[in-house]
């Protein structure tokens, strides 16, 4: 077996709509497709030994242990993978449970999908699963458990943290959507101008001052001390001169931590000598080169969270210990606690297990212990200095203990200090006295408090901590999302996003919107290529400017990565014509619909999907969607659009010249097609197709259709606006059409409209493209000799494993098949054919050249028309 490719889906896909992550492997199993699990001895027996809890794998059996049914009676390895890679996911403690398994049209070769949980585990998962398979097959060792805890540290390392983790979940509970941004824990929630940003625990909204403030830790000690608020005596020292002068004032026990420190780095509490004083100081100046020194309270820690200057949740917390049982060593008492099914790697369990670190052996020396030393019955040995939950602390919930007079004084502090997430940090017997009765006082005051000790303490009632912090980003009647238009098909696509996106911006919306020659807002390019993936189209969402996105969707970002939104509010489908068949194991029509509905299923349940009434696929594909559907077609009298009519569905139409929306059997003319600039007077039809979807798309996001009209009529075609369909440069002799048309739909619409063109010669220049199959490019090659008195072939990119002779060989032959007696020559390259051809043309001719690289072929026509202009 060999992995041919792993590619990791982001966004709805082929396979989902509704599960967004997964993994997509292409595996050719090589010898093993002529060996079924059956015909492998002891491969049941062997996997069920490395995974017992496989047995809850129910399959396509339904029940309990179908799965190993399915193995017993003979089931394909791509398969088995498929099961293996969400096991292992689940056993590293992600809990995962989609996939698919399918072969392709190559017999052997498989797509392996499954689900994940974080995309690099899942990648990692793909690739263990066949090496496992393998171990199974063969019958050898395998080192499941290193597969497992390594999927266990790549998940620590590229994981949101539990604060951020949960922040996210709540707004996936408001429907709210969410883009990381890079790999830390910046998140985007929302689209576009309703965005709001959040790092960990801190917002957008977050006061820098106030972040400034709470991290020096002598000015929150100052500005509370100043509004009569409880805090330790204490002072700032550098040096050992310094130690000595606050320790005179204050006396022992001391507290040293690095003034800018943070989650208890460089911290020593309960200091009595100045011995230990002095190593204190060392310790936290490899921290901070100030450190702070404070008298050491007595009592219990106490973390208070304050959102929105409301208190939310308050934890008691305890340092990470052992308590002692008279007979087991520190080492071995450790090792028991660490087995506490709550406590785990990382942050993957409400705890975390307990590490021994220098922090430890400190605390240990100063009682004379190591970890060799058998505690008391009962005795409490402390292993950490600070009751941080990621050093293996544990929290107890008392928010509801809290006595009036605190909560005022917490929330009283984070006013003080000016932050709308705060933690508030307390050394006190208890809370439910006031601090001023119980001696307390307030050790710090934290900028990005952690939620985990919320979320889930070790006692006591979880507190949804995330929920304020959404409730404070989007109130009550705030949006997080812009309008989405989605548009997708084979030809047509550019066109009609461009012209959507012209009328979004006259009704009064920044715009921004993705095409097959860049990215754009406002009309200003933002990056220039084929842009029509998920990236661009993140690009757009993420653009704080943007209050309305359209979206030009192509097959192969889909393929490659799925979409770039959760959803849209309406999606179109131009048409569904043969293009891009044979590639990524798209071989008919039917395979390419199913890509291109991908789009039209991501359709909010009140949004719309317009589909063309003259397509068969489109007319297939409405059966398939849970949304809106509203149609459009060229002829009114065509039987699909008199019975949606009749049933009393919204359809687009060309009727008696007019471009008309029909509900029911209402009509509602918008502008006469030849008053649109766009459809070169109403000659070019497939323009007006364009035309057409986009105007009901325009009416269904609810534009009036006086503002419609003004917009069709003001959109210009030309290279500016919109590059390669349809350019018409007019010289003084004769006249050159600039299009994309790359597949046989392209070439019939410019057949069309050139039937309508008057001129003594009609010269067309064309290229196959490498990747499409042998009987398109003849097909391609057929049409212009229908259409073309003279041809010129020309061939120097997108060879795409071929050769330049063989495309030329096919195009040649595809002139021949047409019958037609037309004369052609053979320039390899663009920039001379187009050349070859405005310097030898005869008065009243017309030349069409269909380019893929349409840039460079309307910079050389632009040059030779300013040069006319200017002689």
């Amino acid at each position: 077996m060999k992995i041919d490719k792993i590619q990791a889906l982001r966004g709805p896909n082929i396979w989902s709509v509704q599960r967004k992550k997964l993994i997509q492997m292409r595996l050719d199993l090589e010898e093993m497709e002529q060996f079924p699990t059956n015909k492998i001895d002891g491969f049941r027996e062997r996997i069920e030994a490395m995974f017992p809890t496989m047995i809850e794998h129910r399959c396509s059996e339904g029940t309990r242990g179908g799965f190993f049914s399915r193995i017993e009676r003979g089931t394909w390895m791509g398969h088995v993978i498929e099961h293996i890679a969400l096991e292992i996911q689940t056993l590293a403690g992600m809990e995962t449970g989609f996939g698919r398994t399918r072969e392709t049209k190559t017999p052997g070769i498989y797509n392996v999908v499954f689900s994940y949980t974080e995309e690099n585990v899942g990648m990692f998962a793909a690739e263990s699963a066949v090496n496992i398979a393998r171990a199974l097959i063969d019958g050898t060792d395998y080192d499941l458990e290193g597969d497992i805890q390594k999927m266990r540290e790549i998940r620590e390392r590229v994981r949101l943290g539990p604060s951020t983790g949960s922040i996210v979940e709540e707004a996936v509970a408001r429907d709210i959507p969410w883009i990381r941004l890079g790999t830390n824990s910046l998140v985007q929630l929302g689209y576009g101008i309703n965005q709001m940003r959040f790092q960990a625990t801190i917002t957008c909204k977050t006061s820098s001052i106030a972040v400034d403030i709470a991290c020096n830790k002598e000015q929150t000690k100052k500005m509370l001390d100043a509004n009569s608020i409880p805090v330790a005596n204490g002072g700032i020292v550098v040096d050992e001169d310094d130690l000595d002068e606050v320790i005179r004032k204050i006396g022992f026990p001391i507290v040293l931590k690095p003034l800018d420190g943070n989650h208890g780095k460089g911290a020593s509490i309960n200091v009595k000598t100045r011995e230990d004083a002095v190593e204190g100081l060392a310790y936290a100046k490899k921290y901070s080169h100030r450190v702070i020194v404070e008298k050491f309270i007595t009592g219990y820690d106490f973390r208070v969270l304050v959102i929105d200057n409301k208190l939310v949740a308050a934890a008691k917390r305890e340092p990470a210990h052992v308590k002692g049982d008279g007979k087991q060593t520190i080492q071995q008492l450790i090792d028991e606690t660490n087995t506490d099914p709550r406590r785990g790697y990382g942050h993957e369990n409400v705890l975390t297990q307990i590490d021994v670190d220098r922090d430890t052996t400190d605390l240990l020396e100063k009682l004379n212990y190591t970890l060799e030393t058998v505690p008391k019955k009962d005795e409490v040995v402390y292993l950490k200095s600070t009751a941080n939950l990621s050093t293996g602390g544990t929290s107890i919930d008392v928010t509801d203990m809290m006595h009036p007079e605190n909560i005022f004084l917490c929330e009283r502090i984070s006013r003080v200090i000016g932050l709308d997430v705060c933690g508030v940090d307390i050394m006190a017997e208890n809370l439910t006295q006031p601090l001023k009765e119980n001696g307390g006082c307030i050790l710090e005051v934290n900028a990005a408090p952690g939620f985990r000790m919320h979320l889930a303490p070790s006692e006591g009632l979880p507190r949804n901590v995330a929920a304020p912090v959404i409730d404070m980003l989007y109130p009550p009647g705030k949006p997080s999302r812009i309008p989405i238009i989605a548009v997708t098909g084979t030809n047509g696509k550019t066109t009609t996003t461009r012209l959507m996106a012209h009328i979004v911006k006259n009704n009064g919306y920044k715009v921004g919107f993705t095409t097959s020659d860049g990215i754009y807002v406002q009309n200003h390019m933002m990056e220039k290529g084929d842009t029509t993936g998920p990236i661009s189209a993140e690009y757009i969402l993420k653009d704080p400017t943007v209050e309305f996105a359209v979206l030009e969707t192509a097959r192969g970002g889909i393929l490659r990565s799925g979409l770039g939104f959760s959803r849209c509010d309406i999606a179109i489908i131009t048409n569904i014509q043969e293009d891009h068949l044979g590639l990524s194991d798209i071989h008919t029509l039917d395979d390419l619909a199913r890509v291109k509905s991908t789009v039209v299923k991501s359709v909010k349940k009140d949004g719309w999907a317009i589909l063309n009434a003259e397509d068969d696929q489109c007319l297939r594909i409405a059966n398939e969607l849970s949304c809106n559907v509203a149609y459009f077609a060229m002829d009114e009298n065509n039987p699909k659009v008199k019975q949606f009519s009749k049933e009393g569905k919204i359809v687009a139409v060309c009727e008696n010249g007019f471009i008309t929306i029909k509900k029911g059997e209402w009509k509602m003319r918008v502008e006469r097609a030849t008053h649109v600039p766009l459809t070169m007077g109403g000659k070019a039809k497939f323009m007006i197709a364009n035309v057409l979807a986009a105007t009901l798309a325009a009416y269904l996001q609810g534009f009036k259709t006086e503002d419609i009209s003004l917009s069709l009529q003001t959109f210009i075609p030309s290279a500016a606006q919109t590059p390669g369909r349809m350019n018409i440069f007019e010289f003084k002799r004769f006249k050159v059409l600039i299009d994309f048309a790359h597949n046989a739909s392209g070439y019939r619409g410019v057949e069309e409209f050139l039937t309508s063109v008057e001129a003594t010669k009609k010269i067309g220049i064309i290229a196959g493209v490498g990747d499409r199959r042998d009987e398109d490019i003849k097909e391609c090659a057929s049409i212009a000799a229908r259409m073309f008195d003279h041809i010129i072939i020309r061939q120097e990119k997108h060879l795409r494993g071929r050769t330049e002779e063989e495309i030329i060989g096919l195009i040649m032959e595809g002139i021949a098949e047409s019958g037609r007696n037309v004369t052609h020559e053979i320039i390899k390259k663009e920039v001379e054919a187009i050349k070859h051809a405005i310097d030898n043309a005869e008065d009243g001719s017309f030349i069409t050249a269909l380019s893929d690289v349409v840039t460079n072929a309307i910079e050389i026509v632009q040059e030779y028309l300013d040069k006319e202009s200017e002689e």
